[in-house]
């Protein structure tokens, strides 16, 4: 293994889901010699989707870390699901790699799972590599995949290699860096490599002409001779694409057939020659101030990226060294939580193998296990050093699902094991709602929810039931209304006794002081759960003592936090306190506490109560000659468009739609667009429910209260 920081190359292969990525891995580690053999994905013996949930998918799941020794340099290759239910796995593992690998579908072209990884490769401005992989597919299209590549992602997309001929017939790859054919056996494999035929010579020197000028213009020197002479060497092209490359202003394109191993050797060849170690990488910017370097002579930073339980093993880590080396035994400062952490083993991954190693240098991924307060997101630094590397951000979750089991023992065993997993996870989010009475899971899809069912049964044996979360509806009024409570007990000794006159109305920002009565005291409250509470205490001549005012305010808070119409929170409501009546033995905290709810409660029923609704923003981006199907079932869950553009060769469409209506949207998109769709939602405010849906909403509740 290379101790050498500049030997180094990390790089991550993304791209929608069936593009071929866990097939090309295969394809490079056996090119490199790490394999003897290569695995299949239909034969569930792959290097990367190596667990049982992988194998029962047929998918990549999870992010599987391997490693290729090619020439003298060291490639760290990390493979992502393709599926957007896991973009968790995708932002960690684009956080330590150096190179993204995109690879597309020459016979799908630029997908939608494409469009996602793209945001978040240029969010970490990581060099980027394009493959046009499975040209042996009989619908093979270089140049449209190509077209739509430098629609979607720009000009800096310049490919490097074409066809010589795609589909069944797939053999030969004319290369315009090198200027040479690559012909391949039937089989595959090595290639012998010819001279461009005369009749790709036009196109193949414009190609090369391009990536030429590209070289010159990102090094003076070589511009000067580029203007000079007209043309660059072999080094001198190399040494300008491999600036351009890392400044991310050229975006290569490359085509393989990773089943057929035709093209991954001269990728692995590009990557090994152009693409940046992390010794060429910009220096890192920490979260606490300063920078960090990939220097091996510094003292040791590690960030962890990923974490994953495993049975017989724990709590298995997954981070990259940072500066400095790391050697079984040191022991590192946690900078997320101050604790000190020992390393007792290091290893390298080969998919679900671990080798176990001396030393990691910087810029060096790796594994340890048994971390006691390592999660993923978190720094370790040696001693006196501080240092906080900025976290990784991790979307909005789309789904939520409200969880039960069929015992109270099961649910506590339940909550249990999903913190476990939602520490592994960050685009899970487990949520115990007060509000809602109910356990919330919060995912990226319907997919991502049914894999954690399904790991839940497997690993911990827990079974999990789903049902529809209940909405944090809101309930105000539209008008004005006076009641007068008493309450009054007697139960032998002192009783209780408390009256209050009061008047609610809706409260907006600026609305004038109630006028008719004497303000003594004026409190303007931010509620927990948004909105206000106005409340003015109008009461003269002593009809109820001040000290109640706590007690009173308390009981209309009481009834505010479960509304009389639904049990929802109540806001934005003005209550004015003018009047009542005190009882010099009988009165109490609690009597007026009860004498202010039940008022409250009467007047709220008598003010035209009115229920409030989430509304959500929700953008949608599908395919073009899905968009009227898209736009169809948006109106059948009371959306307002509120917007449409396009981009590239996608619709966006931006609506604003209820939360209620946004029950298992994910799995109806995916099934409307055939997974070529993508969305994102995020709260926005809160509307008036319509006269319908509000009837239904209270009488379904008072059945309930009823039951």
């Amino acid at each position: 293994m290379s101790a050498n920081t500049k030997d180094l190359r990390n790089v991550v292969l993304l791209g929608h889901s069936d593009s071929g990525k866990t097939t090309l891995i295969e394809t490079m580690l056996y090119e490199g010699g790490a394999i003897k053999r290569r695995g299949s994905v239909q034969g569930q013996n792959t290097v990367s989707d190596n667990t049982d949930l992988e194998h029962e998918k047929g998918k990549t799941i999870f992010s599987h870390q391997m490693f290729v020794n090619w020439r003298n340099n060291k490639l760290n290759i990390i493979d992502t699901p393709g599926f957007d239910d896991f973009v968790g796995e995708v932002i960690s593992s684009l956080k330590v790699a150096d190179t993204a690998i995109i690879v597309l579908n020459a016979a799908n072209g630029v997908e939608v799972g494409t469009e996602i990884v793209w945001e978040y490769v240029e969010e970490y401005e990581t060099p980027a590599i394009f493959v046009i992989n499975q040209m042996d597919h009989p619908k093979a299209d270089f140049e449209k995949t190509l077209e739509q590549a430098k629609e979607r992602f720009g000009s800096k997309v310049v490919p490097v290699q074409y066809p010589f001929n795609s589909g069944a017939n797939f053999n030969a790859i004319i290369d315009a860096l090198r200027m040479v054919m690559y012909e391949f056996p039937p089989n595959g494999g090595k290639p012998e490599k010819k001279a461009i035929p005369e009749s790709e010579m036009a196109k193949a020197n414009e190609m090369h002409s391009a990536l030429v000028e590209i070289a010159a213009e990102n090094e003076e020197g070589l511009m000067e001779k580029y203007f000079a002479e007209g043309n660059l060497s072999e080094e001198e092209l190399a040494k300008g694409i491999t600036i351009a490359l890392a400044k991310q202003q050229f975006f290569p394109v490359f085509v393989t057939s990773g089943l057929k191993d035709m093209g991954s050797g001269r990728l692995m060849g590009f990557i090994d020659d152009i693409a940046p170690s992390p010794a060429e990488r910009p220096a890192r910017k920490l979260e606490n101030g300063g920078e960090i370097s990939y220097d091996p002579n510094d003292k040791t930073t590690i960030f962890i990226y990923k974490t994953s339980s495993e049975p017989q093993v724990g709590m298995v880590s997954y981070f990259k060294v940072l500066s400095g080396k790391l050697k079984p035994g040191d022991e590192l400062i946690n900078a997320n939580n101050g604790e000190t952490e020992r390393i007792s083993q290091i290893f390298i991954a080969e998919g679900k193998e671990r080798i176990p190693v001396t030393e990691l240098v910087a810029g060096d991924l790796g594994v340890t296990v048994k971390l006691k307060y390592g999660h993923s997101n978190n720094t370790l630094n040696a001693k006196g050093l501080d240092r906080k590397v900025r976290p990784m951000k991790f979307p909005e979750s789309r789904i939520r699902k409200a969880i039960s089991t069929d015992s109270s023992s099961e649910m506590e065993k339940l909550v249990t094991a999903l913190h476990k997993i939602e520490k592994e996870d960050p685009t899970l989010k487990v949520e115990q709602s007060a509000e809602l009475r109910q356990t919330i899971l919060h995912g990226q899809g319907q997919l991502h929810l049914d894999l954690v069912k399904q790991r839940l049964l497997k690993e911990f044996n827990v079974n999990m039931n789903f049902d529809n979360p209940r909405i944090s509806y809101r309930e105000t009024i539209t008008g004005k209304a006076d009641a007068d409570y008493r309450h009054k007990k007697q139960s032998g000794g002192s009783g209780q006794f408390g009256e209050i006159h009061l008047r609610v109305e809706n409260f907006y920002e600026g609305m004038e002081d109630p006028i008719g009565v004497n303000i003594r005291q004026k409190d303007i409250e931010d509620l927990p759960w948004g909105g206000k509470l106005a409340f003015y205490w109008c009461i003269v001549g002593g009809a109820i003592d001040n000290r109640y005012i706590g007690a009173i305010k308390k009981g209309i808070m009481q009834q505010m936090k479960e509304g009389p119409l639904t049990g929802s929170h109540c806001q934005n409501i003005r209550v004015t306190v003018y009047d009542g009546k005190m009882h010099s033995v009988d009165s109490n905290d609690i009597s007026f506490q009860l004498a202010a709810s039940g008022a409250f409660k009467e007047a709220f029923h008598d003010a035209k109560p009115q229920l409030l609704e989430p509304i959500y923003s929700v953008e949608i981006l599908c395919p073009d000659e899905d968009t009227g199907d898209v736009m169809g079932d948006l109106q059948t869950r009371r959306a307002i468009i509120t917007g449409m553009d396009s981009e590239g060769h996608y619709q966006k469409i931006m609506a604003e739609v209820p939360l209620g209506e946004l029950h298992d949207y994910g799995s109806t998109l995916r099934s409307i667009t055939g997974g070529r769709a993508k969305f994102r939602m995020k709260f926005s405010e809160y509307q008036l429910v319509p006269g319908n849906v509000q009837q239904e909403l209270v009488k379904n509740y008072s059945q309930l209260e009823e039951v």
